[in-house]
């Protein structure tokens, strides 16, 4: 009976959260441990991998890597960012790119870094990471899937995801299997009230997408823009900020220079509490013999104190690292009034 009337209670609290529209406090988000109070003093980064498989949606077979193998060859990087006092760390692998929610768990319970794992699908690179059972599914059938994922598990398991991640290829107008997940994404929000973080590169291809959130109601908060410095025209992105949306910066374990440019024309113009920083770095790769890992310290090694030498304030930096990510990821219906 206790755990009954315990299941009853937080459900309903659940509800009242999905259902609150305002930016009050306290925020909650889902990692891989579950639901939590996520405060805006803890350390984020938003857009990483701990394994992604390029073999293909068709060729996929997860039963096949090897989790000692894997948590071995990561956890020397995880045990660099635990010194750097990372709290949550954003697992950005797609279904059929890679997702394994049991090795997440995992992962988390040995480092105690808060994980989050996401649901949706990834139609990029022309779809070859979409699973052909996709094709025949509209867009209300696909989030039911998703939905189901928030609702009761993935995998059979009782880990959820914490956000949706789809994949574009950047084009206007969008390939229609594109169109379709960003439908699909916008039903599953509305439903959940999950962040749709989409791989979309320039500019280009998110227009389309804030076309067809709009239709369904959802607001720009709602669409973090990943992997926004592909895109070079200033203009874009003010135009972008305006929206609303959420631009992320998530190239720095490749490159610097130009992301710094880019944080300093967000402050310039004022859209610095839109901006999301993270590497893209990783990951375990099970189609190669030998691993090249990427870090995931040069945000702490070389973008902080790159900023600060041009005037970066505390705050400003514990904006992009602990506020924006914590706002972006709670969950919360972004609706259009």
């Amino acid at each position: 009976m206790k755990n009954i009337t315990f299941l009853i209670l937080a459900t309903i609290i659940f509800a009242l959260i999905l259902g609150c529209s305002d930016t009050t406090k306290p925020t909650y988000i889902m990692d891989v441990n579950g639901l939590h109070e996520a405060p805006e003093n803890a350390v984020w980064l938003t857009h990483e991998h701990i394994l992604v498989d390029f073999i293909g949606a068709d060729n996929i077979q997860p039963e096949t890597w090897d989790h000692d193998k894997i948590i071995s060859s990561l956890l020397p990087y995880l045990q660099e960012i635990q010194k750097l006092n990372v709290d949550y760390f954003v697992d950005a692998t797609p279904a059929y790119l890679g997702r394994d929610v049991l090795l997440l768990k995992k992962i988390t319970d040995i480092t105690g870094i808060r994980i989050m794992t996401n649901t949706g699908l990834y139609g990029a690179v022309e779809n070859r990471y979409i699973p052909s059972y996709a094709y025949a599914l509209s867009a209300e059938e696909l989030a039911e899937i998703w939905i189901d994922e928030f609702e009761n598990g993935i995998d059979n398991t009782s880990i959820r995801p914490g956000f949706i991640k789809i994949g574009v290829d950047s084009h206007d107008p969008l390939d229609p299997m594109h169109e379709k997940l960003v439908k699909a994404a916008a039903i599953t929000h509305l439903e959940t009230g999950l962040i749709i973080a989409s791989h979309t590169g320039r500019a280009e291809g998110l227009w389309p997408q804030l076309k067809i959130l709009d239709d369904f109601g959802v607001a720009p908060e709602a669409l973090i823009w990943v992997h926004a410095q592909q895109e070079a025209d200033k203009d874009s992105f003010l135009k972008a900020a305006e929206t609303g949306c959420w631009v992320s910066l998530d190239g720095m374990g490749w490159e610097m220079e130009d992301h710094v440019k880019k944080i300093a024309m967000a402050k310039e113009h004022g859209f610095l509490d839109r901006v999301l920083i993270s590497h893209d770095a990783g990951w375990y790769d099970p189609q190669k013999e030998v691993q090249s890992i990427i870090p995931f310290t040069a945000v702490f090694n070389t973008l902080i104190p790159e900023l600060q030498s041009r005037g970066f304030t505390d705050d400003e930096i514990r904006m992009m690292l602990s506020v924006n990510p914590s706002r972006a990821f709670s969950i919360k219906k972004r609706t259009i009034n």
